[in-house]
């Protein structure tokens, strides 16, 4: 026997062993890049289990889903989606959740939703959809007026106390949501909020407004996928196990 086919042969078995231990420690993201991982390992760090939720413009109940796994884990939540065509699939694959087919906004009542080409681009903000538009690959395809609902009454009505988790994505409007969330009354431990505006010339911008606003009302900055920033309430994360 030569000497590579020697080292091949004693290798194979330790190679096999490497090939079996990968496969059992391989872990599934549903989120855009990863956030639902980074997401569990810090929910993990901090001591939490099963984990509840507030997704807001939920989108769809599995792709691109930030709140998916905890779900599949044993938690359980609130999914607000707007677009009544996507919404339809909540019912379906999240019977366990709260789901909501309405919009978040800082007034009751009603107010346009702008369906896009693009799904994932539907927005209450007239500026924004327009601004999409502008790029030449995405339309909007329809506007229908859709009910509101504030983000305090949503939790104050189906959370004891307050979410683990708010998961918060609706193109333009982040940024007056979280000025009227009452910090004060309800502090989830973590959130996840996207702070990357959206271009189609590479001119995207930080949307530092939120990191700011984040830090001033005491969270602190645990990781950011440049789409997406994840914050944890400082007392929190002082007091970790």
């Amino acid at each position: 026997m030569i000497l590579q086919d020697l080292l091949r042969y004693r290798l194979m078995p330790k190679l096999r062993q490497l090939r079996h231990n990968h496969s059992e420690n391989f872990k599934v993201s549903y989120s855009q890049c990863g956030e639902d991982l980074i997401l569990q390992h810090l929910f993990m760090v901090l001591g939490i289990g099963k984990v509840s939720y507030l997704d807001i413009g939920a989108h769809h109940p599995t792709y691109l889903s930030n709140t998916y796994l905890f779900y599949k884990n044993g938690g359980h939540g609130v999914c607000v989606e707007p677009d009544p065509s996507l919404f339809e699939e909540f019912n379906k694959k999240r019977p366990h959740d709260v789901n909501l087919n309405c919009g978040v906004g800082i007034s009751t009542g009603e107010a346009n939703f702008f369906v896009m080409s693009s799904r994932t681009l539907n927005t209450f903000s007239r500026a924004e959809a327009e601004r999409y538009q502008s790029y030449g690959k995405q339309r909007i395809v329809k506007t229908i007026r859709l009910a509101l609902k504030l983000v305090n009454e949503i939790i104050g009505k189906n959370f004891e106390k307050r979410p683990n988790l708010v998961s918060l994505d609706v193109e333009g409007m982040d940024y007056l949501i979280l000025q009227n969330f009452d910090f004060k009354k309800y502090r989830p431990e973590v959130f996840c909020l996207e702070t990357l505006s959206y271009t189609e010339d590479k001119s995207e911008r930080k949307l530092t407004e939120i990191i700011d606003l984040m830090h001033k009302n005491g969270y602190l900055t645990y990781a950011d996928t440049y789409i997406n920033t994840i914050f944890v309430d400082n007392a929190a994360w002082s007091n970790r196990p």
